[in-house]
């Protein structure tokens, strides 16, 4: 029996600010990242953020493609079964887009998993969503159109501390 879809991904402050960093550093092509944590019923429980290197090829299309380097999921995986966690899903940032998983995104995402966006248009728009990306149906091969649509999650949590955001500058 699988696990129902969370409804709500929950975070603090400190992964906030390294979330933010992470997928910052890497403008102006895409940032990306492993979300680590535990399901906590229907919350997600987001406890580390495992920066990753953005390997996708051929290099000129990483403003608008994300591929996360397999070495360091594999190392993530390892590192979260030592400590009873788990890879929840990925962030990943669209630097000249909304935080909506792309036609793209859904085809190359395997579900069940988080997917976690940070847009980097300007402020007045929501720069960070959380999606729930379910099971493909197996007969959808490419054909984002087939998928079944992501799930928007609430995120509760995340406010820096005052002062906080500084932190690193």
């Amino acid at each position: 029996m699988r696990a129902p879809t969370p409804e709500r991904l929950q975070f603090d402050g400190h992964c906030l600010i390294v979330l933010e960093r992470t997928l910052l550093a890497a403008a102006p092509e895409e940032g990306c990242a492993l979300l680590l944590g535990a399901r906590e019923g229907s919350t997600l429980r987001l406890q580390w953020i495992w920066p990753s290197r953005n390997v996708w090829q051929p290099a000129q299309e990483r403003p608008q493609r994300f591929s996360l380097d397999p070495r360091e999921q594999l190392l993530a995986q390892r590192w979260c079964r030592s400590r009873g966690l788990t890879v929840l899903g990925a962030a990943h940032s669209h630097p000249s887009s909304e935080a909506v998983p792309s036609p793209t995104d859904r085809a190359l995402c395997v579900g069940p998993t988080l997917m976690l966006i940070r847009s980097g248009l300007p402020l007045g728009r929501a720069a960070l969503r959380a999606w729930w990306i379910p099971d493909a149906n197996p007969e959808c091969t490419g054909d984002c159109e087939a998928l079944p649509p992501p799930v928007e999650l609430l995120i509760t949590g995340g406010s820096p501390a005052p002062g906080a955001e500084r932190l690193g500058e």
